[in-house]
């Protein structure tokens, strides 16, 4: 940790004393931005219930099951997360129940809940489960199970998905045209939720907006003089990250929480009443919840797997592995990571679709995905942590295993979730634009592709939403299934997008083949392809001590998707052996995406090995 300084033995004590001072203070800085993805995620999760739990069929249910599905889903992501970061993609992302489980999730329960009322004749409709479930039909309890049964199959799905190398290999195909709409729509696909809970006060959610706005980019270079440490030369008292810019999610998030605690105490009215009250309803099941229950599998019931859950599971999996793949693109291009390697997409997916079978045997309304959310807020505060990561990941398994501690996250002010989309989300929006500049923007076959695959991927949900009966084949399972698909803004454009770049014809300059998007087509001389997978090895590349675990026999189909080449096992080894000899990048001790003698952001281009962000080398 102390990047291979070797002072006389006289400075033996003071060196050591100063590094394990730089250690600790490295682990509270570490702390801190697990706090972050913390809070950004508990909105996430927050978000995903609120908008779920109406659609399910009106029953009563027990008082904690509330806040005990929250634990469930907590606990499940934290499992999910620490999997990601160590044996999947092992970029520094988050994992939660995304809005590509949300939409399809929702077209279930909705369905489950019309299962029992009549239609507009006043005939009876169809019962909406099989005979030896039709006792329940209609209860809580039976459409949970369902909707578990929908993510269990969809673990199963990204689980094939990854070990086939189907999805390491859509990726290596998605240029420019592809990935500009695609992250793009991701971004503005949340637009409604935000606008939703702001709704509820405006005035709160745009001052999170505005002091995030402020500290991440007017006061981005504000060094606060007492949160300075010691650094590895000499020990001098240095500050190494620029604060404001660093916790620009946490400190709003804070400051905004108390100002809201401040008003409730003086019971001035701040919030919408419709709104607060289904909060509040909410919110009160907090005090039932017990203080210690570890999940596990089938406490509350089996996932069922009927035809229905099979079809919505199915949708699940491809809307969430397309935002998956996009979330692996952003978070490697916001940390200035090499292009995305093909085996570690396929271990991501993998570790995903682990995740979401443990949600679903727990019985948790939503599976476990990448977290746009999270990768935003990284690339808006410029700090990426795989150590804060996992520090959040095993915070997130102490919350799920406390319902009542994680019963505390639904006090949370609304305005404050919609001001957190508001801030994370437009990230995305921008990433996506930023890659039209690798491609002939002025062409009218692009531009025909990019305005054809964003239009739709908005319209097709809006005419679905309003009127979803004009979508009928006359087999409900199928019905659900093309209802779930066509209602996810980014399955559409990423299919549309894709299928039109990969068949209307253009040249490599006008598709923006020939830019370092796409190093194996590059034609610069200066590039060394085994220096950049070298690179990539660093970044996406098994643990060490893992790979030299790992039996000869995993090389084998279909495994062979999940590990790199041996080239780049042989670069692996280099890395890894120089990483032992001391020759980490400075600035191992803090994990930050920016140098720690640094004001100002990395210029966008590669770094060498000697150069890469300290967050890549940790094991």
């Amino acid at each position: 940790m102390n990047g291979g300084h070797r002072g006389a033995p006289g400075a033996r004590s003071p060196m050591l004393a100063s590094c394990s001072l730089q250690k600790m203070c490295s682990w509270m800085l570490n702390c801190c931005l697990a706090l972050q993805h913390l809070v950004v995620q508990a909105s996430l999760l927050c978000i995903f219930h609120l908008l779920l739990l109406p659609t399910l069929p009106e029953e009563s249910p027990h008082a904690q099951a509330t806040s005990e599905l929250l634990a469930r889903s907590l606990f499940a992501c934290g499992i999910s997360t620490v999997l990601q970061t160590s044996l999947g993609s092992r970029l520094p992302l988050v994992q939660i129940p995304s809005f590509e489980y949300l939409v399809p999730a929702m077209v279930l329960s909705s369905h489950l809940s019309l299962g029992a009322s009549t239609d507009r004749n006043g005939t009876a409709m169809a019962s909406t489960c099989p005979a030896p479930h039709c006792a329940i039909t209609g209860s809580r309890v039976a459409s949970l199970r369902e909707v578990s049964g929908a993510v269990l199959v969809s673990g199963l799905v990204q689980l094939v998905l990854g070990v086939s190398g189907m999805c390491g290999w859509a990726a290596r195909h998605c240029g420019p045209m592809v990935l500009a709409p695609s992250l793009s729509i991701i971004g503005l696909s949340a637009y409604k939720e935000a606008a939703f809970f702001c709704s509820t006060n405006w005035g709160i959610a745009l001052l999170l907006v505005l002091l995030a706005v402020t500290f991440s980019q007017h006061l981005g270079s504000c060094r606060l003089p007492f949160c300075a440490w010691p650094q590895a030369q000499g020990g001098s008292m240095e500050p190494s990250v620029p604060t404001l810019r660093t916790f620009s999610v946490l400190l709003p998030f804070a400051g905004v929480c108390i100002v809201c605690a401040i008003l409730s105490h003086l019971h001035i009215p701040w919030e919408s009443l419709d709104l607060a009250v289904a909060q509040l309803s909410w919110a009160n099941s907090t005090f039932h919840a017990p203080w210690l229950r570890i999940p596990y599998a089938g406490e509350w019931g089996w996932p069922l797997l009927t035809p229905r859950a099979l079809a919505v599971g199915i949708a699940m999996a491809i809307g969430c592995s397309m935002n998956s793949v996009g979330c692996y693109v952003l978070c490697g291009r916001l940390l200035q990571a090499p292009r995305l390697a093909p085996h570690a997409c396929n271990r991501g997916l993998c570790t995903e679709g682990l995740g979401s079978l443990l949600a679903g045997l727990l019985g948790t309304p939503g599976g476990t995905a990448a977290s746009i959310a999270n990768a935003c807020a990284t690339g808006l505060t410029q700090a990426g942590s795989r150590p804060s990561v996992q520090v959040s990941a095993l915070a997130c398994v102490v919350l799920g295993m406390s319902p009542r501690l994680a019963g505390l996250l639904t006090r949370i002010p609304l305005a404050v979730h919609g001001g957190v989309l508001c801030v994370t989300y437009a990230v995305a929006v921008g990433t996506g634009i930023s890659y039209f500049q690798y491609a002939d923007i002025d062409s009218g076959r692009n531009i025909f592709i990019v305005g054809f695959a964003m239009f739709m991927a908005l319209l097709v949900p809006r005419w679905l939403g309003a009127a979803p009966a004009h979508l009928a084949t006359g087999w409900v399972p199928l019905d659900l299934l093309f209802l779930s698909l066509l209602m996810v803004p980014v399955f559409l454009t990423g299919f549309l997008s894709f299928f039109l770049e990969n068949t209307v014809s253009g040249t490599p300059e006008e598709r923006g083949l020939l830019s370092e998007l796409v190093p194996e087509k590059a034609g610069a001389g200066d590039r060394h392809p085994h220096g950049e997978r070298g690179e990539a090895s660093q970044v996406y590349g098994l643990p060490a001590g893992l790979r030299r675990l790992l039996p000869s026999s995993c090389k084998a189909f279909p495994c062979c998707f999940l590990c790199p080449g041996s080239e780049e096992e042989e670069e692996e080894e280099e890395g890894s052996h120089a990483a032992d000899e001391g020759t980490a990048a400075p600035g191992e001790g803090t994990h930050l995406l920016p140098k720690p003698g640094s004001g100002e952001p990395q210029p966008v281009r590669r770094p060498s090995e000697m150069e890469m962000p300290a967050w890549h080398t940790v094991a």
